[in-house]
């Protein structure tokens, strides 16, 4: 029978709450248990698909085509472990679904609450499909005290009490301040903070401190005693050099143990880390260094890009290389010269995006790319970019352009309305929702034989992660292909473009789906692997 972890956090956001859960299942998954690491968000979208990227971060899509948060990035990265539509829900998901019920009669008769409609319909997603798991791991979004979390935090309270005893902890992550001018660290919010998780009926079990520098032992015993937790389960969770270091860290602090021993377990074994000490050592000892332009449209925000930092850090460990990124708003090459901000570097990268804000831009870093020959990884839309470039000043079409940014005289990309998924036909319209609607999740693609991309892969036949709206139209293929650039990669029906690669090219590839949602930091994506040791080999040119 699963047992279940609730992880929740007080204080301020952005703790770090869904990395310190990925990194907590890496622990108890490298003592041989089975884990399975679940989010759930307070926030009333069905999804995070139709929010900004500064709003929200980076949209994560799994396999099965579930726009999700970005921890479950992190939670994929630190365990292997795939996770589906089945491990997020919002608020918004929630409710949609309990409306829908209530619309087709299913409650008919009684009245719809929060207490115990809303609530039931939390615990059914959180304790279904858990078979075969030793633990189960869920993060709650937000901070404790927030008013759209409250039917979470009753829910979750209500598990405790419905689980067999010893089957069910909750860990409570927090921040430590340091006040300069006091000259210490501060308790007071923690303990403020658990006092609003206990006024709602949760007791934690362990105490997650954030901090910038080693908690003293009587601040320890003061957390203990008036949060009423063991001292030993106060874990310090100090600021680390990369990521990487926290399953380590955690371990160090005795965070794994505790948990174990919250749960009376006195006989696991002690986990295997030889593997996240190989990957520490191949990121503080790196053998060299390149620097990789991203050239994009939400620079100003990092996690905007979440999957693509980690992934080009994998790209890195399998080089043995650090990894400088050069951040580029695209903007900016509509009005100055790329040539100053680009002749430094060793690769170029332009990821995916949205609406027409630095587009050409992005067409310009390509055609820099193209022409000096340097490494070029474009990613959904910087892989349409890149055809619409090679239209324009390689075929000489000069109306090249996207349907996305408006009417186009020589629509080279335009909006996709129908594809299959496997034997089944999926289709949106034009004026239809923009939610969930796009092509999303796994999809296959051919490979052809004896090209650049098929030599990286290994292989002919791939599958990966898709996440947009518009495709690069076949009717212009044949032209292109003329000038140089292969189309090596088709969805197996071989209507939709998926790759293209320049000949001739020391690297120049632009990929119409995410290879960077999956990426693992033990198993570097091979099309990031392989642009990283480009960019090594460039930067002995430049």
């Amino acid at each position: 029978m699963a047992r279940y972890i609730f992880i929740t956090g007080g204080v301020v956001s952005s703790l770090g709450k869904g990395l310190a859960s990925a990194a907590l299942g890496a622990l108890l998954q490298a003592r041989g248990f089975k884990v399975r690491l679940r989010k759930l968000d307070p926030y009333l979208n069905v999804d995070p698909g139709t929010m900004s990227p500064y709003q929200h971060g980076e949209v994560y899509v799994t396999d099965d085509g579930a726009e999700t948060d970005l921890d479950l990035g992190h939670y994929e990265r630190f365990t292997g472990r795939p996770t589906s539509k089945q491990d997020n829900i919002t608020t918004g998901r929630i409710y949609q679904e309990i409306i829908a019920k209530e619309r087709r009669g299913d409650y008919l008769g009684a009245t719809v609450q929060v207490i115990p409609h809303v609530t039931d319909a939390i615990k059914e997603f959180v304790l279904t499909g858990n078979e075969g798991y030793d633990f189960v791991l869920v993060e709650v979004g937000g901070t404790v005290g927030d008013i759209e979390a409250l039917p979470f935090f009753e829910a979750i309270r209500q598990i405790g009490n419905d689980q067999p005893r010893g089957h069910c902890i909750y860990i409570h992550l927090t921040l430590l301040p340091f006040i300069p001018s006091a000259g210490e660290l501060k308790t007071k919010p923690t303990q403020h903070s658990v006092k609003e998780l206990r006024s709602i009926g949760i007791q934690p079990d362990i105490l997650l401190c954030r901090t910038d520098r080693p908690i003293p032992k009587d601040e320890r015993r003061k957390l203990g005693l008036f949060c009423n937790v063991r001292e030993s389960a106060v874990i310090e969770a100090r600021d680390v050099g990369t990521i990487y270091e926290v399953p380590i860290a955690y371990h160090n602090e005795g965070l794994d143990q505790e948990v174990l021993a919250a749960f009376g377990i006195d006989t696991a074994p002690q986990p295997n880390l030889t593997g996240w000490n190989e990957i520490i050592d191949r990121i503080k000892n790196p053998e060299g260094e390149v620097t990789i332009a991203v050239v994009g449209k939400y620079t100003g925000l990092k996690d905007a890009y979440k999957s693509l930092i980690e992934s080009l850090a994998h790209g890195g460990i399998a080089n043995r290389v650090k990894v400088n990124l050069d951040w580029i708003e695209a903007e900016i090459f509509e009005h100055e010269d790329p040539t100053p901000f680009l002749e430094h570097v060793h690769g170029i990268l332009v990821p995916g995006g949205f609406g027409p804000r630095g587009v050409e831009g992005k067409i310009k870093a390509a055609t820099f790319a193209r022409e000096r020959n340097v490494p070029y990884f474009g990613i959904c839309l910087g892989m349409q970019m890149a055809v619409v470039e090679a239209a324009r000043n390689l075929a000489g079409i000069e109306g090249a352009n996207s349907t996305e940014f408006g009417p186009a005289t020589e629509p080279v990309v335009g909006l996709m309305t129908e594809w299959l998924r496997g034997n089944e036909l999926e289709q949106r319209k034009e004026g239809g929702d923009l939610g969930g609607t796009m092509r999303l999740g796994a999809y296959q693609a051919r490979l052809l034989e004896g090209s650049k991309v098929a030599d990286i892969y290994g292989s002919t036949e791939i599958s990966e992660r898709h996440r947009h709206r518009y495709e690069v139209n076949t009717a212009y293929v044949s032209r292109l292909e003329e000038k140089g650039m292969r189309f090596c990669g088709l969805s197996p029906d071989g209507i939709l473009p998926e790759i293209v690669e320049i000949e001739g090219h020391p690297w120049f590839v632009g990929v119409q789906f995410h290879p960077e949602l999956k990426s693992r930091p033990f198993e570097p994506h091979p099309l990031f692997a392989s642009f990283i040791e480009a960019a090594v080999v460039q930067s002995r040119l430049v």
